[in-house]
């Protein structure tokens, strides 16, 4: 630690600190546009202009000195800094005065007013007229892709944009052309971005240069109302807030949550929006004659009833897709145990991880967080920057730092960062379960779905077990062995154990013809044979509501109080922003209201009395935002299993990131992403 003062106030702060970190650790605001905690530093801007006791006769850049960088005073006193003298006052107004030399008077009609940086600081710091009647800089707008828009007259080079897509994203897709005047922002050219992360840029450009494209003239900050949640388009549960004007979603947001998403959001978490309106269920169907007709709750609980009474429990069944709140699972669960039937089971993909091996089996036992404490990482069966893109520009940022091991066996593509190519499959796995221990401190594993959703699954489980305990990946103090879901309501229906019991059918054995009923709650990603009675509730009209024969429409994540457990097994609650359309309910109040129907009325009348009895039943439910350790001697028991994989190659479990759910489906934003996405590899193949 190294002491300062700022403003006559002595601290005490890490000797690597900027000025700028320094004076807001003493509670003094300075200004900034280049400046993000997250990027490198440019030292372009030069708002952050502060005043250095004992130096040069000018103020200095905060944001590009650091604290180490200070001379003491002549006596040895700490060195000193000002952020309100008259000098810095009046280098900020002339750097605002600059600023707006070029920038347009677009405030009535642009986007950003309201959350604008600029707006704010050349209020607070800037002057009251300018002393420039020229004719202002025009900039041709560029396109850059879809999902952001261009009012590049606005842009004030703070370069923000193009340190991101080469630091964090790893594109490289934005940079600057031209020097002096004539220097511009834009894409290699003009061409749309290609980064699974790209939408960031919108909420890092401090002026409205770079906008949401989709939302571009929807609302006004202050229009709409903010609902904290949490993301399920993937299983890492990134912190975000959805923003709505009336029942209608406009915007969804990321909040910062250091453990899992730090400030990103992938583009399909941001603008899925559309998609949550669109082919939307909003009352309950029944198939009569081969097609589906409008039904009201009774007819369609009365039809459902009927067939309850005529199958046997061995021949009813239930799948849970990969969306659904813990709630939804655990009533679910509650209602095919009172009817008797042991077919339940949440991996539609066909995925053998399973409970029983213990939570470490099933979880990312490092933390996402803990990716960069690793000095070693092999990836089996995984793409994580289709998979989880913001896990995946965690890995990024530490083999940024240096000194970080990366393997790969599986599918080879493009993780933004070099990796060593181990193989294809399970041959190339197993050349490592008796491995020497690694020469590394904290070595890590990451183990795809595309490794486990296969027949031989548990055996390649096994294996990758086995391996990691070879390679020293799990020992005291550190448990390296991780699995990347793909799914938001994957671990939470494991831990509450929604698979199938002795001598019970799983999801596919039960969509091929295995019994006779089916309930279906969301599950879309999975064929269901014809013979079978169907009950779909869910959200979209997509694969499963083509298949029902009687439909329930649900609430989408949006719309619900639920909770989720992320990848690395965090409790976490996501809130309902807004309510659903028509006559679609939650999904736990349709389960309770058909569980009377039945005659198997379920336990509870409120969400408040189902969460309790899900408390009781899975204590670690009730701790929001902590994660429930896996032991790490599960992982050598599961080690012990073995079994005989086949050797086909690993195909990752996630081919088209845009398009994984149903919701991504309706929207016509991913359509277009998802087709973008497939021109570029196209033309990469010729």
């Amino acid at each position: 630690m190294a002491k300062i003062i700022v403003d006559g106030k002595e601290i005490d702060v890490p000797a690597e600190y900027t000025l700028l970190q320094a004076a807001e650790e003493a509670g003094a605001e300075v200004p900034r546009f280049c400046f993000h905690e997250r990027l490198s530093i440019a030292g372009n801007c030069r708002m952050c202009l502060v005043e250095v006791k004992g130096g040069p006769p000018k103020p200095a850049a905060s944001c590009a000195m650091a604290v180490k960088d200070m001379r003491p005073g002549p006596n040895g006193e700490p060195p000193e800094i000002f952020t309100n003298t008259p000098m810095v006052k009046k280098a900020r107004e002339g750097v605002m005065e600059f600023l707006l030399i070029n920038h347009p008077l677009d405030c009535p009609i642009c986007d950003q007013g309201g959350e604008c940086d600029l707006q704010d600081q050349a209020m607070a710091f800037g002057v009251d007229s300018s002393r420039y009647a020229e004719n202002k800089r025009a900039v041709e707008d560029k396109y850059i892709g879809p999902l952001v828009k261009t009012a590049m007259n606005r842009c004030i080079h703070c370069t923000r944009c193009v340190r991101f897509t080469a630091e964090v994203a790893g594109t490289g897709d934005m940079g600057a052309i031209g020097r002096g005047e004539d220097m511009e922002i834009t894409t290699y050219l003009e061409t749309a971005m290609s980064s699974e992360l790209q939408g960031n840029v919108a909420d890092l450009c401090p002026v409205g240069a770079l906008l949401a494209k989709p939302q571009n003239f929807r609302a006004r900050p202050w229009e709409l109302q903010k609902t904290e949640s949490i993301d399920t388009m993937d299983a890492l549960g990134s912190a975000i807030r959805v923003d709505t004007r009336g029942r209608e979603v406009i915007r969804i947001l990321p909040r910062v949550n250091e453990d899992v998403n730090e400030e990103w959001i992938s583009d399909k978490t941001r603008q899925v929006v559309d998609g949550l309106k669109s082919q939307r269920l909003d009352r309950p169907y029944l198939r009569e004659n081969g097609k589906l007709r409008p039904a009201t709750w009774q007819e369609a609980f009365a039809a459902i009833a009927g067939k309850v009474k005529a199958a046997s429990p061995d021949k009813i069944g239930a799948i849970a897709g990969d969306l659904c709140a813990v709630e939804d699972m655990f009533a679910l669960q509650l209602l095919m145990s009172s009817l008797g039937t042991k077919n339940v089971d949440c991996r539609q993909d066909g995925s053998k991880l399973h409970p029983k091996y213990g939570r470490a089996s099933y979880i990312f036992n490092s933390t996402i967080a803990g990716i960069e404490q690793a000095d070693a990482i092999m990836m089996i069966g995984s793409n994580p920057r289709k998979e989880a893109p913001v896990l995946n520009a965690r890995i990024r940022k530490r083999w940024l730092q240096g000194n970080l091991l990366t393997g790969v066996i599986g599918e080879q593509a493009d993780l933004t960062y070099t990796y060593n190519y181990l193989g294809a499959g399970p041959d190339s796995l197993k050349q490592f379960v008796d491995h020497a221990p690694a020469s590394k401190e904290r070595p890590m594993f990451i183990v795809g779905q595309g490794a486990l959703a296969r027949d031989d699954g548990e055996a390649i489980l096994s294996m990758a077990a086995k391996a990691a305990q070879a390679l020293g990946c799990v020992k005291d103090g550190w448990n390296g062995f991780n699995v990347l879901h793909t799914a938001a309501a994957r671990v939470g229906g494991l831990d509450l154990g929604f698979v199938p019991g002795e001598g019970g059918l799983e999801a596919k054995s039960m969509a091929s013809g295995g019994v006779d009923m089916l309930f279906n709650l969301g599950a879309d990603e999975i064929d269901i044979a014809p013979g079978a009675f169907v009950i779909y509730q869910g959200t979209h009209g997509d694969r499963g509501a083509h298949r029902a024969d009687v439909i329930l429409p649900g609430a989408a994540y949006t719309e619900k109080s639920g909770t989720y457990v992320n990848t690395e097994g965090r409790v976490q609650m996501g809130a309902r922003a807004s309510f659903p359309p028509g006559d679609a309910r939650e999904d736990w109040a349709i389960l309770r209201a058909l569980s009377a129907v039945l005659g198997k009325t379920l336990p509870f009348n409120s969400l408040a009395e189902l969460r309790a009895a899900l408390y009781k039943a899975h204590p670690h439910m009730a701790a929001v935002d902590t994660i429930a350790a896996g032991n790490a001697a599960d992982i050598a028991a599961l080690g012990g299993v073995g079994g005989s994989p086949s050797g086909g190659a690993f195909v990752n479990a996630v081919q088209d990131f845009y398009l994984t759910n149903p919701v991504a489906r309706a929207s016509a934003v991913m359509a277009e992403c998802s087709q973008l996405a497939a021109s570029r590899m196209q033309q990469a193949a010729e």
